[in-house]
């Protein structure tokens, strides 16, 4: 893990997407961090200490889902597939698939192994999870003012982590989507899928895989930015700032399925120029608590013992 002192820093950015506006100053306290994502090898250690089971690995209840088609309650988890060609990028359905019998220990279909991928980010693994592993390690998932502060390594205000320069000279500086989203990954990066934690270089914190390779679970809820103005004459900004309500982050779109949605930060590997330009440290998504995918994983923190978060 790699300690960093906190303070303050230009949170959220007005220059790509709605929901990351407005760009704001504010401040947290001093955590620890660890370097990379949670690998394989690592939630492996986790399962054989704990016995714990997956959301994925869990058959869904009907009950739970309004309108469910009861051959659907099965266990498993979203698998992205490339397409053909080109397709509408307003449905994402065209490379979402849902595949029973996928989840964390086989990854890329019910068929796949991790042997190989043991220093790969865990995927497939749902809020939930991500929480239990946390409690296991003795430490927490982060918030997103937490895990944007330590993804900017020290760059107030870049676009990137390391700039505002997406591919500097042409160096590829993370895994994510090179070429025309969903069908034309030209691979400039080396990988199709998830990489080795390591593979790109650290942030200037030293952390590595903090923009593209896996989105990453924070514990705030998914909500527009609230703007917590410091008072007038005060020279302070506002402290270890959190997400919006529980109720406020459930999906408007979804009403008969009411269930809740955390942020998730970083992107992914499927993040490309042409779709999901979210390979930033200000880029947020919202994801449904009960939902795994092949391009979700997390990573953990420790507070400091003067840290005021929960």
């Amino acid at each position: 893990m790699i300690h960093l002192p906190g303070g303050a820093f230009l949170m959220g950015s007005d220059r790509f997407y709605p929901e990351e506006a407005p760009a704001r100053r504010v401040q947290v306290d001093g955590f620890r961090i660890d370097e990379t994502p949670v690998t394989n090898r690592d939630f492996a250690r986790f399962v054989e200490a704990t016995g714990h089971v997956t959301l994925a690995e869990i058959a869904p209840d009907p009950k739970d889902y309004p309108g469910m088609d009861p051959a659907m309650a099965q266990a498993g988890s979203l698998l992205f597939q490339r397409t053909g060609g080109p397709v509408s990028l307003d449905d994402y359905s065209q490379w979402w698939q849902f595949s029973v019998g996928t989840d964390w220990r086989h990854p890329h279909g019910p068929d796949s192994r991790i042997d190989g991928l043991e220093d790969h980010p865990v995927v497939h693994v749902a809020y939930q999870d991500a929480e239990a592993y946390a409690r296991w390690a003795g430490k927490a998932l982060p918030t997103e003012a937490e895990w944007e502060y330590a993804a900017r390594g020290g760059l107030d205000d870049a676009d990137y982590a390391w700039g505002d320069e997406l591919a500097p000279g042409g160096a590829m500086l993370a895994n994510y989507w090179q070429g025309a989203f969903p069908y034309g990954n030209t691979l400039a990066d080396g990988y199709e899928r998830t990489s080795p934690v390591r593979t790109y270089p650290a942030n200037g914190h030293g952390l590595f895989d903090m923009i593209g390779n896996v989105w990453e679970w924070t514990t705030d809820w998914f909500a527009q930015p609230r703007i917590e103005r410091k008072a007038k004459g005060s020279c302070c900004v506002p402290a270890n700032p959190r997400g919006g309500t529980k109720r406020e982050s459930l999906d408007p779109a979804t009403p008969d399925i009411p269930i809740p949605r955390k942020v998730l930060k970083g992107g992914s590997h499927l993040c490309a120029a042409n779709y999901c330009q979210r390979y930033r440290p200000a880029a947020r998504h919202a994801q449904a608590v009960d939902s795994a995918t092949s391009h979700i994983g997390f990573r953990c923190i420790i507070r400091d013992k003067k840290g005021t978060r929960p």
